[in-house]
């Protein structure tokens, strides 16, 4: 078989085991065949952002009705198929608090890359090693996807292909069948391999012989080289691989309703602020310290420890107000609590009085 001269190209080497044959390339001489990549330092932040005017924001919120709040106790009530509508219907509402809370969230859409060694089947694709200097990881133009995303792109890297014979078939496109251990054949198993079954009647399954072809191979011994795909040869080449994660961090300022914090996740609040630039600065004029302070610590936070391993291309941050109403309810002549809270009006009752409406016969 011919191959093609030039520094790009290897000879296969016929029935034994080949070399590892990677050249280094110019700007990526630290890659080590086989080895994972490392990450690589982006490009040198840009300074921070200076404050700008915030237009003035509503943070205020409609207080829950007792009408509303007694719909949303029984429809929760009634998703409950134990629970005795009773006390939902009939109760009466003594007193509602208004517990209302700010959630903060930051998001910091970051772009990393690492480079690594890799290889593919060789198809007679171009190869261009050595043709000209490959361009830095941080150079190769990429698209990133919509913005705050998740998503992973792998990209050849220009001017580091060449061609190496497949070391795991020793370049011959084929390997040992792992299923007959490269016999071609397998024991019956009707037989157990003694080729009788019943005493001395002849096995059907293997005429006798107490084996049968293998279905893996064909009876050949041999199959393709799941590494070459029976190609003989790999394109060798440097591949950047480049992850786009969107870093997010909440933080919930605290109430003395008696709702526990961790219910809260799973609601939404009305949202009273929104801000979308390349770096945002932290908030402004907003009514509550605990969420200036949260906000100025999470974005220097996030600025200093995403962009030593990564580029921040777009930073995010809202505020929403949850809704929180205690409410105070009589029934029987005892008192009992429950919460309304979040845009869907969810309900937390942990003390209902009448849990269990079954009746064992």
């Amino acid at each position: 078989m011919a191959y093609p001269a030039g520094p790009a190209m290897y000879p296969a080497v016929m029935g034994m085991q080949a070399p590892a044959l990677y050249n280094p390339v110019p700007g990526y001489e630290g890659l080590v065949p086989g080895a994972s990549g490392g990450f690589i330092p982006p490009p040198p932040v840009q300074p921070m952002p200076t404050p700008d005017s915030h237009p003035a924001q509503d943070w205020s919120i409609p207080a829950l009705t007792k009408e509303d709040a007694k719909e949303a106790f029984c429809k929760h009530v009634d998703s409950n198929c134990c629970w005795s509508s009773g006390p939902a219907k009939d109760c009466t509402i003594t007193n509602m608090e208004q517990f209302n809370t700010y959630r903060y969230r930051l998001e910091t859409y970051t772009e990393s890359r690492k480079t690594e060694w890799a290889t593919k089947p060789y198809d007679g694709q171009p190869v261009n090693a050595f043709t000209q200097p490959p361009p830095g990881p941080w150079q190769i133009p990429v698209n990133p996807p919509e913005m705050f995303k998740d998503s992973v792109q792998e990209v050849e890297v220009p001017y580091t292909s060449s061609v190496k014979p497949c070391e795991k078939c020793s370049a011959t496109g084929k390997c040992a069948c792992t299923a007959c251990t490269g016999s071609g054949d397998k024991v019956c198993l009707t037989c157990s391999g003694s080729g009788k079954v019943s005493g001395e009647e002849s096995c059907n399954e293997c005429n006798g012989t107490g084996k049968k072809k293998c279905n893996d191979c064909s009876g050949q011994g041999t199959v393709q080289c799941a590494t070459c795909k029976g190609k003989r040869q790999l394109l060798s080449y440097v591949k950047l691989t480049v992850e786009w994660k969107n870093n997010v961090e909440d933080f919930m300022a605290e109430q003395a309703s008696g709702l526990k914090m961790e219910k809260l996740d799973a609601v939404s609040g009305k949202q009273l602020f929104k801000d979308t630039k390349y770096m945002v600065y932290p908030l402004l004029g907003f009514p509550d310290h605990n969420m200036v302070q949260a906000s100025e610590r999470m974005i220097r936070e996030h600025q200093s420890k995403y962009s030593q391993s990564a580029r921040i291309l777009q930073q995010q941050q809202r505020v929403e107000l949850i809704p929180i109403t205690k409410v105070t309810y009589e029934w029987e002549g005892k008192s009992h609590v429950y919460y309304v809270f979040g845009n869907e009006s969810k309900v937390k009752a942990d003390d209902y009085p009448a849990t269990c409406c079954c009746t064992i016969l």
